[in-house]
């Protein structure tokens, strides 16, 4: 089936000529051969209609307060829009630019960015489709949505560099930990997405100071004394690594990149290694210092009390195999299929 879906794939729509940066690395005759498990999923919605929201909160809620269940539901339309310009970039037919395209447009005409970095981080997947989609949308539309996600971009820099608290939690006031990890990954991407070389820079900037500032030389990264989880190191290395994606399209090597002091996200993974490899058992969250992290246990969230679980390292471990092939087989132990963005994009 896969062999006669890729022939199909290939001579349904040629690949569009490609920009200053390729965002997707992986050909599109590859991606085809990953299609399987995303276009089941697409077909009954090709006529669906998105349903964006003004506003999302999801960062320090349980379950049920605020706008949290809508902010989530409403943030589930993100990954159909990414898998739409995936299966799109792939051969799967004009269909599918048009629904990435209706989401896309969706959202960039509604939603209003807060800059609160754990609301907005799975919009990696809204920035995703606008890179891929870029070369053929209406230009209209296009400069349109460049105009969006550099305001958005910027607006995490001024942010950034102004300490411009967006939350009532103490770990908004705090410019080294996770949350700065994700602000990074946002900017970077949309820098690299529009091709833009003064916020790139930024990007470069911000990532050099954050990898300062949050790993140490050995690779323990600082949420981990505050937080005392495997979570939160995944949750600090993963967007950094992210950056580090976006940033090789434009040839340089942030992965391997070493502050004044010594430290990297490399030293970071060989910290997280013997962890994820089960040598190091570790029980989550027992010593945090954040009060929120026991209303989370206490409410009876997965993840936030018990032994680590090495497998939820997988897609962190797939993403730094792209820069050290010899996690490849970690990653595949963890999670046995690369995450999509991985095997249909690379990037």
């Amino acid at each position: 089936m896969r062999a006669i879906l890729l022939g199909a794939f290939v001579l349904a729509v040629p690949f569009p000529a490609a920009a200053a940066v390729d965002w997707c690395p992986v050909s599109s005759a590859e991606a085809a051969t990953h299609m399987d498990g995303i276009l089941p999923r697409l077909k009954s919605r090709l006529n669906s209609q998105p349903a964006p929201m003004v506003h999302i909160h999801t960062e320090g809620t349980l379950p049920h307060q605020g706008i949290r269940d809508e902010s989530i539901a409403a943030k589930g339309q993100l990954p159909i829009m990414q898998s739409a310009a995936f299966a799109w970039r792939a051969g799967a037919g004009d269909a599918y630019f048009d629904l990435a395209e209706r989401y896309l447009n969706a959202w960039i005409t509604t939603y209003q960015p807060n800059l609160n970095p754990i609301d907005e981080t799975n919009f990696d997947a809204m920035i995703d489709t606008y890179a891929i989609i870029a070369s053929k949308m209406d230009p209209a539309a296009r400069a349109t949505a460049d105009a969006y996600f550099r305001n958005w971009a910027k607006g995490y820099v001024a942010a950034i560099d102004a300490h411009t608290v967006v939350s009532a939690s103490p770990q908004a006031s705090t410019w080294n930990n996770n949350w700065q990890s994700h602000r990074i990954k946002l900017v970077t991407m949309i820098a690299v997405a529009l091709d833009d070389p003064e916020l790139f820079a930024d990007a470069r900037r911000l990532f050099q100071a954050q990898v300062a500032a949050n790993i140490q030389a050995d690779g323990e990264v600082r949420d981990f004394a505050e937080r005392d989880a495997m979570h939160y190191v995944i949750y600090d290395l993963e967007p950094l690594t992210q950056a580090a994606m976006a940033a090789r399209l434009r040839g340089e090597d942030w992965y391997h990149y070493q502050s004044p002091e010594g430290a990297s996200i490399a030293k970071g993974m060989a910290w997280l290694y013997p962890y994820a490899n089960g040598d190091k058992p570790h029980e989550e969250f027992t010593h945090s210092k954040v009060a929120f992290d026991a209303q989370r246990a206490a409410a009876g969230e997965q993840g936030y009390s018990g032994p680590f679980d090495p497998t939820t390292a997988g897609g962190l471990f797939w993403a730094a195999s792209l820069f050290e092939p010899d996690y490849r087989n970690m990653a595949q132990r963890l999670r046995p299929e690369a995450p999509v963005y991985i095997t249909v994009c690379g990037n």
